[in-house]
């Protein structure tokens, strides 16, 4: 591997972490991904040369202190625990330390190691915790010197304490941060068991009531509703008005005399009334029979949504946080505030701990005081966002109540199918039948659309798509340019106002083919709007597309399926090839994700030597205690330097300390439910694309015509770092390298220095990027552009 240049020495030289320790402690409920925190922590302090120490059993461990509570840890320590769900090291509810007492011994166990740095993940009782902990730093050390139980030169040494959150909660309930680890994970578990509960409910006309997490908060019930297109859901946030119970009945038999053999209701076991009487499972289930007489069951999913291995999402989140958490703790003076490391968009930053937690408890005060809306607002973006989606599309209006606007709007998918597609389809539909619109569905892409495959779409046409994989209207990879006249022609018997294609590259292509044509035919100058959805993310202008977290997901569950194969077998590498033609996204993002100790991509160019330099590096790691390698080859990589060859070249060169398996994955990274994440992304995204093309229609209507020709009605809706952006396309092709169909800038290369720093490899890492402590106040106003809680 490149070794660091002079700048990225100097870097490394001003992060030094020698003569340092840091401790790593979870603490209070557990959250899956919080082992994949603990191992960056643990994997950074070291490489920076820090001295790491786990605390087992949360803040028990530290009180009772002993080599069995605070023990060094060590790089192989951490290995194979990224695909562990919980926490290894233990998490415990401690009295104890909540008092004075309590925190002395504590004090004088950390003083004891040479500890001043904490790395503590865990809820907004940990933190506040922690943070009352460093407060009172000083004042136990000088009671522990008058105790004799440590020397003055100790206070001198270890004169203050430095702490860095991250908030692990299955909850989402900490303002500041869009995600918390372990939210995705949770939503996968919930989502897994309503899948396979609409298969049993549609077989037998059931209604099901599902009670999710959320005492205090009602993110999981929310976001899951809209995952899965949930009937009625009721959340602590959103307490439903008097007379709801007549109301959610109308909806349940509206549905089912529209032929929908099933019922959903998701309900918040905090959920209650706007008389702050709590909504059971048992109440909602007896309303429905004793009202509707429908064939009611009652599921409480409880621990579940803790259980299991954390996703990818939670993973790359954890990963990038721990890291983000010790290069902190270095850079941390004796002035530097405690700070949590957060997520706003896709982008890492360092909030002051105690303005989250108090933003965290005005929400909880503003519900009791019934100030609903207020408590939205303080809970951040994200879930404002959610809500306001939900209610886009949760309840169907009558005819009488439609505005009327005699527009009418297509609606498209182009190129490979992605999951996520007919949840973007659905919601695209739903949220123009709301507008007014009439929606169109066209099938086969452009393809369909010249030959006149083009019909009306209705509300109940899109019932139970979010959940489907592929593209039910079907996708095509022909672009328009060679049958612009015939789907001129088409627009034109169809009276088409506004065009939302949904797809990758191709759709990029098709949208700017079509620009091209304004000048020749009138046809198209609609608004128009493209939506990113490809799992190989390379569309330009955007950070994420639909489709591209469900192929990760199926990546990191294949490679840990892969890994778990060698348990017990001698020594092996896995040769893995992933697709995404030439951006290497998915090996890259995928590869940090399972532990991947190398991942070869187009965009950074390898050679034999380089090949020769890892085979090197895992014949080392193989003589110790880890036991299995993983690489990941992008497949287009490199034409001469195959998978097959990367096989054979590591087979001989292994021989003797390892052999080695392939793998190509195929078609499989495309196939599958999509995940919560592409559900909820593409949900969100089109919702807020088809209001954009409404206020579009609206402003360019003029003498009874939709006429739009300038470059702002022709838009990409991409996530940019923290933000949804509308971008005209023709001002994304001096970004795009066309030839190989990728962007020319990418942000996810800065991942990869991490993958390689947690696989041992010294490489350079460009902080410039890295997360500045900024105040929480700012990043809980509401933005038109919403970042969607991404990674």
């Amino acid at each position: 591997m490149a070794q660091p240049d002079n700048q990225s020495k100097r870097f490394f030289e001003s992060l030094s972490g020698a003569g340092k320790s840091i401790a790593v402690l979870t603490s209070g409920g557990d959250a899956q991904g919080m082992n994949a925190a603990v191992r960056a922590v643990v994997r950074m302090g070291i490489y920076v040369g820090a001295k790491v120490y786990f605390i087992r059993e949360g803040y028990q461990g530290m009180v009772d202190g002993g080599e069995e509570n605070i023990k060094e840890a060590s790089w192989e320590s951490v290995s194979s625990m990224l695909q562990m769900g919980g926490t290894v090291i233990g998490s415990a509810r401690c009295k104890e330390f909540r008092s004075h007492e309590g925190r002395l011994k504590a004090a004088h166990n950390l003083v004891q190691r040479g500890i001043t740095n904490l790395c503590v993940i865990g809820g907004d009782g940990s933190l506040t915790g922690a943070n009352l902990f460093r407060e009172e730093w000083s004042g136990l050390l000088e009671e522990l010197v008058q105790q004799g139980l440590i020397d003055e030169d100790a206070v001198q040494k270890y004169s203050a304490l430095h702490i860095v959150g991250m908030v692990g909660s299955i909850d989402n309930d900490f303002c500041g941060t869009d995600m918390t680890i372990g939210t995705d994970s949770a939503l996968h578990r919930i989502i897994e068991v309503v899948d396979a509960i609409m298969t049993t409910a549609q077989s037998h006309q059931r209604t099901f009531v599902l009670e999710v997490m959320g005492r205090h908060c009602g993110y999981l019930a929310l976001v899951s509703a809209l995952a899965c297109g949930a009937d009625w859901v009721l959340i602590p946030e959103m307490p439903p008005e008097d007379g709801w119970e007549e109301k959610m009945c109308q909806k349940l038999s509206a549905n089912r005399a529209g032929m929908k053999r099933l019922n959903i209701i998701i309900v918040a076991e905090g959920a209650i009334d706007c008389n702050n009487k709590p909504i059971t499972t048992d109440h909602v289930k007896d309303l429905v029979v004793r009202c509707l007489g429908f064939d009611t069951r009652v599921t409480i999913l409880g621990h579940v949504q803790r259980g299991g291995t954390p996703s990818a999402f939670d993973r790359i989140l954890a990963s990038r946080m721990g890291v983000e958490a010790v290069i902190a703790l270095l850079e941390t003076t004796a002035n530097t505030p405690a700070c949590v490391v957060s997520l706003c968009g896709n982008q890492a930053v360092r909030l002051p701990l105690m303005e989250c937690v108090q933003m965290t408890q005005e929400v909880q005060k503003a519900m009791d005081e019934k100030k609903f809306e207020e408590a939205v607002k303080l809970r951040g973006r994200s879930f404002e966002n959610n809500l306001k989606t939900y209610k886009l599309l949760a309840h169907r209006k009558l005819e009488s109540e439609l505005p009327h606007s005699n527009f009418n709007i297509a609606v498209l998918n182009v190129g490979a199918p992605a999951a996520g597609m007919n949840a973007a389809v659905r919601s695209a539909v739903r949220v123009g039948i709301s507008e007014g619109h009439k929606m169109f569905a066209v099938n086969d892409g452009f393809e369909g659309f010249y030959k006149g495959q083009i019909k009306e779409i209705k509300w109940a046409d899109v019932g139970g798509w979010t959940g489907q994989g592929g593209s039910l209207l079907g996708t095509k990879r022909t672009l328009p340019a060679k049958h612009v006249e015939k789907i001129a022609e088409q627009m034109r018997a169809h009276n088409i106002n506004a065009l939302l294609v949904i797809g990758g590259f191709e759709a990029l292509e098709c949208l700017l083919q079509l620009y091209e044509a304004r000048s020749s035919y009138e046809e198209f100058c609609i608004p128009m709007c493209m939506l990113p959805a490809t799992i190989s993310n390379n569309v330009p202008g955007t950070d994420l597309s639909i489709g591209a977290d469900t192929a990760l997901n199926s990546i990191v569950e294949t490679c840990d399926r892969i890994k778990q194969s060698a348990s017990g077998t001698k020594r092996r590498v896995f040769i893995i090839e992933t697709m995404g033609g030439y951006c290497g996204y998915l090996a890259s993002v995928g590869g940090l994700a399972a532990g991947a100790d190398a991942a070869y991509i187009y965009e950074e160019p390898f050679d034999i030597r380089d090949l020769q330099s890892n085979v090197e590096h895992l014949t080392e790691k193989m003589k110790g205690a880890i036991q299995r390698g993983l690489v990941l080859r992008n497949e287009n990589s490199n034409e001469n330097y195959t998978t097959d060859f990367i096989y054979q070249l590591y087979s001989e060169e292994g021989r003797g300390v390892f052999d080695c398996r392939k793998n190509v994955l195929g078609h499989m990274q495309q196939g599958g439910a999509p995940s919560p994440f592409d559900r909820n992304f593409g949900t969100k995204i089109s919702a807020k694309a088809m209001l954009w093309l409404t206020k579009k229609m609206n402003e360019t209507f003029r003498q009874g015509r939709v006429f739009a020709n300038t470059e702002d009605t022709c838009c990409l809706l991409g996530m940019r770092r923290r933000a949804l952006v509308f971008q005209p396309v023709v001002q994304l092709k001096d970004e795009t390298d066309f030839v190989h169909r990728i962007p020319k800038e990418q942000w996810w290369l800065k991942l990869r220095p991490l993958m390689k720093i947690l696989a041992k490899y010294k490489t350079s890492y460009d902080v410039s990027d890295s997360g500045q402590l900024e105040h929480v106040v700012r990043n809980i106003q509401p933005k038109e552009s919403d970042p969607s809680g991404a990674m």
